[in-house]
């Protein structure tokens, strides 16, 4: 069983704040930061 991830605050802020930018897609980000697409599309709409 793997470990769960717990990311910090100023993580979740920073990968919410550059997908409200549109900048990347939701793919590429998750890609970027390694986690799942809906985690930032779930931080977006909580950051707005």
């Amino acid at each position: 069983m793997t470990k769960r991830n717990r990311y910090s605050a100023e993580f979740k802020a920073k990968v919410a704040l550059e997908g409200i930018r549109e900048e990347l897609t939701l793919a590429e980000l998750s890609r970027k930061y390694s986690v799942h697409p809906n985690m930032i599309g779930n931080r977006k709409r909580t950051a707005i």
